[in-house]
């Protein structure tokens, strides 16, 4: 366990880990984050989410006071002075120390932590028999209010849905657009196996793009398996033959019944079950070093 965090330029013990009640990350979520992996001292797809950290803060105006290899060289530091081989990073930037008001001029020095931890988002049985899940009541936002390629600190409409799995009796749910359409979970992308093509909903009606999404895509592409983004609906994960979530805290994790539905055979299909074997090998081989 990350017994010291990084916050503003500095190491703290995790008892002293505070920030003020004036800042704005706290009073109105306004600020970005990354959730990062480490493997046996490697990072995963380091670049990538440092990339998406920084346009992430670029699409909601905030300027992260520090570079990219600043902020790289300050995650690799958190892990060391932690000693640990595998972890959960969370980076998080925030607008800063402000007033009770909304105005982002009043915050002048933006708020930098880094946290690394460990986690365990579901129980090993769900790996190994699969994942109930159910559609949420609560609907995504729609990416005209909010640009789903933002990761922003505002995670309540991620979390009223993850309310709705929980009062459901489940561990995640799926959260569908305005007009139906799937989207993502709360904390994952979802993938479907149909027909020999893998298939996934689209960022432009309001999901993340994910970063092991997209890894996961590519291990998909070396075993010359197609793939596409491609606008579905609940009826399509109900008739598919498999059905798999994607993310960094999850990695990849076999959906096998969407609220009394059972998708294919009812256990990890036999995609689902190579493309995570795929994932393990290069997790294990791929990532930045420290």
């Amino acid at each position: 366990m990350g017994k010291m965090i990084f916050l503003n330029g500095s190491f703290v013990e995790r008892a002293d880990a505070k920030v003020s009640v004036f800042d704005h990350g706290l009073l109105y979520g306004d600020g970005v984050f990354e959730g990062i992996r480490s493997y046996n001292r490697k990072i995963f797809r380091l670049d990538e989410h440092i990339e998406r950290l920084y346009e992430s803060a670029e699409a909601i105006r905030l300027e992260i006071p520090i570079g990219k290899e600043k902020f790289k060289k300050d995650i690799i530091e958190t892990l060391k002075v932690n000693d640990l081989d595998n972890a959960y990073i969370r980076a998080v930037v925030t607008r800063g120390v402000g007033d009770l008001g909304l105005d982002p001029r009043k915050c002048s020095d933006p708020t930098i932590f880094i946290i690394a931890d460990s986690i365990k988002l579901y129980p090993q049985e769900f790996y190994e028999k699969g994942l109930p899940i159910i559609i949420a009541k609560t609907r995504r936002n729609h990416p005209i209010t909010l640009d789903p390629r933002i990761k922003s600190l505002n995670y309540l409409n991620n979390i009223l849905a993850r309310i709705d799995a929980i009062d459901g009796g489940t561990e995640e749910a799926l959260m569908l657009s305005l007009d139906g359409h799937v989207v993502e979970c709360t904390g994952d992308n979802i993938l479907i196996v149909t027909g020999g093509k893998i298939v996934t909903p689209p960022a432009h009606i309001g999901a993340l793009e994910g970063v092991t999404l997209d890894a996961v895509i590519r291990l998909a592409h070396k075993r010359g398996m197609e793939t596409e983004y491609k606008e579905i609906y609940p009826e399509d994960i109900y008739a598919a033959d498999e059905c798999f979530l994607t993310g960094t805290a999850a990695e990849i994790i076999p959906v096998i019944k969407v609220d009394e539905k059972v998708i294919g055979e009812g256990k990890p299909g036999k995609v689902t079950k190579l493309l995570l074997s795929d994932f393990r090998q290069l997790t294990a081989e791929d990532g930045t070093a420290y």
